[in-house]
């Protein structure tokens, strides 16, 4: 019953964004009405590839070419609506101008012009940047680090649909050749049924590291099963972190590393994340970095803790819909000094969800050198 009022409202605003592109876009436009028809046509096949992609998420044989077509609408549809709005309070304001009606003209032809060609030209540039994974370097100094170490943070791979094994040894290969010391993996790793995710997350056993792979789970592995993703990733060798640590490097020289559970626990009323069981017995003496889904896990962070590394946002994905996750979290990308003695870094996503677009919100691969403050 709840996944059906789920789809329902999601199909909903689907639909009233539809209605809002053809009514302040697509009717103000200066074409013919024939023209204004193609377009209305196009937004009905792209809403029915909507539909086409909810139905297509839960049968994973479903052609990969078929899956990316069907994957497009929501991200074409979502960039479309805020040219829509741009263009609506554009047009307003022209009309409100005191210009000669040629002049009027003129702007009016060129805005309708410029709309469509933006639109065109941010879908395909989207489309053409979610092919790329980037590799993003930083350096984070740390009190209480004797030693320099190298890890290197993936997250938000999301497991599925055009998220395939091609995709996944082509990370584990690139992880590899930077040599980190160790590999954390941030969450969101899985996002399909297991038994069509085995064949694929076996490879990240090929991952190698000085002092190991940890994991946590994300808010998506609680849509699939969080048990049996957590007993999996484990067979790979691979070590989850359940609201505890463990110490990485020799001793007296390394530090301490902690993982908790997703804040969707909170609403399952399972798995739910325990800083205080994650901190416990921690060495005193070593700085410690807490590995959490969403950074607006921070806010749950009082003591003991001297780096927070997170996903989750995957950077706004498209950059208009940074505004939206803005609105839920604190941080959507990159390195942020939260208080004294307390930093965060928000990794963008190594994979994507939804449709293979993204905007001003690159992929990426992290490379963190923790140093010695």
């Amino acid at each position: 019953m709840k996944i059906t009022l789920f789809i329902a409202a999601f199909l909903g605003v689907f639909l009233l964004l539809n209605m809002y592109i053809s009514k302040r876009l697509i009717a103000h436009l200066d074409l013919a009405e024939k023209t204004k028809s193609y377009l209305r046509w196009f937004l009905v096949v792209n809403f029915v590839g909507i539909i086409g992609y909810m139905l297509a998420r839960y049968y994973p044989h479903t052609p990969n070419w078929l899956y990316f077509l069907l994957s497009l609408p929501i991200g074409v549809l979502f960039l479309l609506f805020c040219t829509a709005v741009v263009y609506d309070i554009s047009r307003v304001v022209l009309q409100r101008v005191p210009l000669s009606h040629n002049r009027r003209n003129f702007f009016k032809k060129s805005l309708d012009i410029s709309s469509l060609l933006i639109a065109t030209s941010l879908s395909a540039r989207s489309m053409y940047e979610a092919k790329f994974v980037q590799l993003q370097k930083v350096d984070i100094s740390l009190f209480k680090l004797k030693k320099s170490y190298k890890i290197v943070q993936l997250s938000d791979i999301h497991i599925g649909g055009l998220i395939d094994e091609a995709f996944v040894k082509n990370i584990i290969e690139r992880v590899n050749a930077l040599k980190p010391d160790i590999v954390v993996i941030t969450g969101d790793l899985v996002d399909i049924q297991m038994q069509y995710a085995k064949p694929i997350l076996k490879h990240f056993e090929k991952l190698k590291t000085t002092y190991g792979t940890y994991f946590i789970v994300g808010n998506h592995e609680y849509f699939h099963g969080v048990q049996n993703i957590i007993d999996e990733v484990k067979s790979l060798g691979i070590t989850v972190l359940e609201n505890e640590n463990t110490y990485i490097g020799d001793k007296g020289m390394g530090f301490n590393l902690a993982g908790v559970y997703d804040v969707m626990g909170y609403r399952t009323n399972s798995f739910v994340p325990d800083i205080d069981k994650a901190l416990l017995n921690t060495s005193q003496d070593a700085p410690t970095i807490l590995l959490a889904h969403q950074p607006r896990y921070i806010q749950e962070v009082k003591k003991g803790v001297d780096l927070v590394l997170s996903g989750h946002t995957h950077g706004g994905q498209l950059y208009p819909f940074r505004f939206l996750v803005k609105l839920q979290q604190p941080y959507i990308s990159g390195l942020h000094t939260h208080k004294k003695n307390l930093q965060i870094y928000v990794n963008k996503g190594t994979g994507f969800w939804g449709p293979p677009m993204r905007l001003g919100a690159t992929s990426e691969i992290t490379e963190i050198i923790i140093k010695p403050a």
